[in-house]
């Protein structure tokens, strides 16, 4: 009997781990059938992009076809990009009193390129939104405000973000707010999540408002957890075990995530995901911050402001001979985050255009197919993947929006 119980649980064990696990490395030519039947049916979503910045300082226009920035519509129509959350943020050193004026200006400046490339965009705030424009061919851009900082202290600035499309905040940015502390503070200064950064949790649940745990500290991670009566997300976050950055999460951090029904989305910076270019990274750290910050003074001597561009082309050109990664690091990442996770609380959040390192191979989202062939030949299967890509992330949204009806006042 003693034996055979230690064979059932064998078993259990087993199956636990197929469960996050793929069965086995596909052949090459399988892997691309595999592939492309994937890309012909899933939903790909990236839940952040800064590309904003670029729209309203560089007056960019997405349909450029010699666009130098990651993400443009010939992009991400090759990438078969099915949905786009860009991010609306604010620096946390930009005028106090002119915070919310910048958010409402990049806003704007992304309606705008909706209204210019109705053919190929149109705005979604629900996830049956999101599966209705990709069903006509059209891709669906999303919001979702980084960082806490830019409610300026004020929930009824939250009420308007909403209304305006957001459907994700990002508690913290790189810097201690009214709402908690941050992954970039030395030192804690709320012990988590504050009293305000409570009710701001249980606002957004009220709205359908996704909490994003990005950018936050470990204690106001597991704080927003206790508070939240919605899953939550990692917009924009890579695993710590393969790469030591106080920004990305622990495995029992990603485990808690699991159990709340959450989504890690995995970060593309390759400061995030590979240790051996972020050692180098750190090197050249310092000297890269002080030249970024001579050349914000000069523009504020100018009266202007150094743009998000500006500023990345500075740091890139310190980083010029640093070992960059490949793109095989970011499935690496999406590996461990599934062993540790399941598929079921794994997604894909870029950060293109707020990075100033991409590993080699995935320089734009025009090569998400790559990054799913890879994928594909370590062996995952097609509905797993077809959950990675984006389902999942769906899933949550659909998760909070139920969670709001179900908090709304009857006869609402």
């Amino acid at each position: 009997m003693r034996q055979l119980t230690q064979l059932v649980w064998a078993a259990l064990a087993l199956g636990f781990v197929v469960s996050r696990c793929p069965a086995g490395e596909r052949p090459p030519a399988e892997a691309e059938r595999v592939a492309e039947r994937v890309l012909k049916r899933a939903i790909i979503i990236d839940t952040h992009a800064d590309t904003p910045q670029m729209m309203l300082d560089e007056v960019y226009d997405l349909a450029e076809p010699a666009s130098p920035y990651m993400i443009s519509i010939p992009k991400m129509r090759a990438g078969r990009l099915g949905g786009e959350f860009f991010s609306i943020w604010v620096d946390v050193d930009w005028p106090h009193d002119d915070v919310v004026r910048r958010a409402l200006d990049l806003i704007d400046a992304v309606n705008d390129q909706l209204a210019r490339h109705s053919d190929a965009l149109e705005f979604a705030r629900t996830a049956d939104d999101v599966v209705r424009i990709h069903r006509q061919g059209k891709i669906a851009i999303l919001m979702g405000v980084e960082g806490g900082h830019m409610i300026e202290g004020d929930a009824r600035v939250l009420d308007v973000y909403y209304r305006l499309g957001a459907r994700y905040m990002t508690l913290t940015h790189t810097r201690y707010n009214e709402i908690g502390d941050s992954s970039a503070d030395p030192q804690s200064h709320w012990n988590g999540l504050s009293p305000f950064g409570r009710e701001i949790v249980q606002r957004m649940n009220r709205l359908g408002m996704m909490v994003d745990i990005s950018h936050v500290s470990d204690k106001t991670f597991y704080d927003a957890l206790a508070v939240t009566k919605a899953p939550v997300i990692a917009s924009h976050s890579s695993c710590r075990a393969l790469c030591n950055a106080p920004r990305n999460m622990t495995d029992d951090m990603i485990r808690a995530l699991a159990k709340n029904g959450g989504v890690i989305d995995i970060n593309f910076y390759s400061a995030f995901d590979d240790q051996k270019f972020r050692d180098a990274y750190l090197k050249v750290e310092p000297a890269m911050d002080a030249a970024v910050e001579a050349a914000r003074k000069e523009k504020q001597k100018q009266g202007r402001h150094l743009s998000f561009a500006e500023a990345t082309r500075i740091q890139q050109q310190y980083q010029a001979g640093l070992p960059a990664p490949s793109y095989t690091v970011i499935a690496d990442q999406i590996d461990h985050a599934v062993n540790v996770a399941g598929v079921d609380h794994v997604g894909l959040g870029s950060d293109f255009d707020g990075v100033d390192a991409i590993p080699r191979g995935l320089e734009d989202c025009s090569k998400l197919p790559d990054l799913v062939r890879e994928l594909a030949r370590r062996g995952y299967s097609e509905p797993d993947l077809e959950k990675i890509l984006g389902a999942n992330v769906l899933r949550v949204m659909r998760q909070a929006e139920q969670v709001a009806r179900d908090l709304a006042p009857e006869g609402r």
